[in-house]
């Protein structure tokens, strides 16, 4: 498996074609990576398999593991505990290797084609991915879509951070421009409810320091109700001083403490993303994708030191 190198700057990027997934980061100044995600293949196609991935064509998660479109109630493969869809199940775009159409020093654009029915959804979905590299610590990535009947469509990169290399990212600070948050279920999808983070320990407004057993995330954070140009949305800074600013045109950023994974805790999951389970949930922005229509996501990562 040979990763996609991208350079400019201070900083180089190892992109690979399965799961069109950032593998790894590299600042100038930095002994480590600053994403968690292992060398194997077969690692991503077992337990790591969301590490660093492009999830879709829905992240996270559908309650109920249907969606009705247009009146038709489309049955979702129930992957979490037998009764909900997570991540978009066994085909997923995360377990798929994407196609290069264009590649630079700087730049790669992947594509994947997901054929009518796949995953539970309907429509022939065409789905490309541009990941860009420029001066001084700057990843952006461009996602587009498109189908050729009605569908649902909500995409986002799984990445997995943890600024200092150390074995778990308590000592990191994190400010959240939120002021709202979804509450979710003993089953870690949203109860349906929006909740206001004043004097809960949701409230990032203002940066503080996040340690492990004192804090805990698996949540949406409600950035907008529908989506805007690209604005600084979040920001992370380890002790070590490295920092990553978050910018996306998202309506939400779910962050995840990686309680689950192979190394529980190890790094935090940071997901620009639309609200999970919104088809469930009438006064969540919609994710539905007409036909003629095109999805749009930006999501940027600036690093500096």
């Amino acid at each position: 498996m040979t990763p996609i190198i991208l350079t400019a700057g201070d900083l180089k990027v190892n992109i690979l074609t399965w799961g069109a997934l950032v593998q790894d980061v590299r600042l100038a100044g930095v002994d480590h990576s600053l994403t968690c995600a292992p060398d194997a293949l077969s690692d991503y196609q077992g337990d790591w398999r969301y590490h660093g991935a492009l999830i879709g064509p829905i992240v996270n998660r559908i309650s109920n593991a249907r969606v009705k479109i247009d009146g038709m109630m489309h049955e979702l493969e129930r992957n979490q505990d037998g009764r909900i869809h997570l991540h978009s199940g066994k085909h997923g775009t995360h377990r798929q290797n994407w196609t290069v159409v264009d590649q630079t020093d700087t730049a790669v654009t992947l594509e994947i084609k997901l054929p009518d029915g796949m995953c539970g959804l309907p429509g022939n979905r065409v789905v490309r991915a541009t990941y860009t590299v420029s001066a001084p610590g700057n990843l952006l990535m461009k996602i587009t879509g498109t189908t050729d009947v009605n569908t649902v469509m909500s995409f986002a990169n799984h990445s997995y951070w943890n600024l200092d290399g150390t074995d778990d990212w308590s000592g990191h600070h994190l400010q959240i421009a939120a002021d709202r948050f979804l509450p979710c279920t003993a089953d870690n999808y949203p109860t349906g409810d929006i909740a206001d983070v004043t004097d809960t320990t949701m409230d990032f407004r203002t940066s503080r320091q996040v340690a492990v057993g004192a804090d805990q995330f698996d949540n949406n954070f409600c950035l907008s109700d529908t989506r805007l140009p690209l604005r600084d949305v979040l920001t992370l800074t380890g002790v070590s001083g490295v920092r990553m600013t978050l910018a996306t045109t998202e309506t939400g950023v779910q962050i995840y403490d990686g309680r689950d994974t192979p190394h529980p805790f190890e790094a935090l999951a940071i997901e620009a993303q639309s609200w999970p389970d919104a088809p469930n949930n009438r006064k969540f922005p919609s994710i539905r994708l007409p036909k003629g229509d095109t999805y749009e996501q930006t999501t940027q990562w600036r690093f500096a030191r």
